[in-house]
């Protein structure tokens, strides 16, 4: 245990990105509509292109990418300012969000030349929107389950057969990065998986949205039926498929998103309190939210310095985001209990739609990313437990 706790020691935001912060701010006082909290609190799952376009125009999507492929060459932690202001305020992230966090880095790290040159200028430009296959109907968070295959054709290239589930957004979607069998079975667990860049506008994809509790379809199921690849959709070599999905998975799972989900909730609640004769009453509510914000704050930057040196620190994200998920979901269950609490209260409405759309929605904080009975049994490992 004290090896991993170690590895998060304390760290801070540098300063040069703390500065940052204040370029942020300005441009989303300038680019972001005032909208209610139910609005906002839409930020991890709205989907909204222009925006994205706007980001991209100041160097804000592929921001720790290498100039030369069109990124910004900023740090991790400048990425990780840009995410917290962004999630503050609410901004809809969701269209330029999986592209900037996980998929432009994987390709700079395993991908081709080709690939790079032809991929991370589009990411950057925000014009390529990405979406993560890896989940199954059958395999859920155990991704060495996984039987979607890909098999080679005569000549070069591979025929695709299976489907994925619990796609984020693949409707609106041009690409996705899939995790695929390219040799043996669900017996070989880690053994025989690749990973691919689909076209999702090619023949024999089909793409169909998943409707949610709140009547939104972030999520869709996708179906592969004899989709053809060329050789050069293949990322990184066959087979080391579970190697690079796990160095994928720490990107995904680290960062200050994975604390933020319930965010405008919690800020709209507490701003409802000013000037209430009886605020005294939820100080200890406001003190345990804050206190437990802040030490999950500190664990991100920690593995975002980790990400800063070159290291993958899967275990320590994972952490953080089985953390962070028991905050997130926390907060929406708290807030409508203490307003369903004094029913004499006037109803702030703007608030009420934030708390039952974060309501519905958190539920899915737990499944995205990786379950926490998964997420528990890799820290488990990680501690030497098992």
């Amino acid at each position: 245990m004290s090896s991993l706790l170690a590895s998060l020691s304390i760290a801070t935001i540098p300063a040069e990105a703390e500065h940052f912060r204040s370029e942020v701010r300005a441009f989303l006082d300038r680019h972001l509509p005032a909208r209610g909290a139910d609005a906002r609190a839409r930020s991890w799952m709205g989907f909204d292109s222009a925006f994205s376009r706007q980001l991209a125009a100041r160097g804000w999507v592929g921001t720790t990418l290498p100039r030369r492929y069109g990124g910004a060459d900023l740090s991790v932690f400048h990425r990780f300012v840009l995410v917290e202001e962004l999630l503050a305020s609410g901004a809809p992230v969701s269209a330029h969000w999986i592209a900037d966090r996980q998929s432009g880095p994987l390709i700079l790290r395993y991908g081709t030349e080709a690939q790079k040159a032809f991929f991370l200028p589009r990411i950057c430009s925000a014009r390529a929107f990405f979406c993560i296959g890896m989940s199954e109907p059958n395999a859920g968070s155990d991704l060495a389950s996984v039987t979607t295959r890909a098999t080679r054709e005569e000549g070069g290239g591979w025929r695709v057969n299976g489907r994925k589930i619990w796609t984020t957004h693949a409707q609106h979607c041009d690409y996705m990065i899939a995790l695929l069998r390219t040799s043996g079975s669900t017996d070989d667990r880690h053994k025989g998986l690749s990973q691919f860049i689909i076209d999702l506008r090619l023949p024999g994809v089909t793409v169909r949205p998943i409707v949610d509790l709140t009547g939104d379809a972030h999520f869709s199921e996708v179906f592969f039926d004899d989709v053809v690849l060329t050789s050069g959709a293949l990322i990184g070599s066959e087979g080391a498929g579970w190697e690079q999905v796990t160095a994928e998975l720490a990107f995904e799972r680290s960062g200050p998103e994975r604390i933020y989900s319930s965010i405008v909730l919690l800020d709209r609640w507490m701003a409802s309190l000013a000037g209430r004769p009886d605020r005294a009453r939820y100080e200890a509510v406001v003190g345990r939210f804050l206190t437990q914000l802040f030490a999950l704050r500190q664990l991100s930057i920690a593995v975002a310095a980790q990400l800063a040196n070159g290291a993958s620190p899967v275990v320590e994200a994972a952490l953080v985001k089985d953390i962070g998920t028991e905050f997130e979901q926390a907060i929406p269950a708290a807030i409508e209990g203490l307003l369903a609490d004094d029913p004499t209260n006037d109803v702030d409405m703007d608030l009420l739609r934030a708390a039952a759309y974060v309501s519905q929605v958190a539920p899915t904080f737990s499944l995205r990313g990786g379950t926490r009975e998964i997420l528990r049994g890799m820290i488990a490992r990680g501690l030497g437990l098992r």
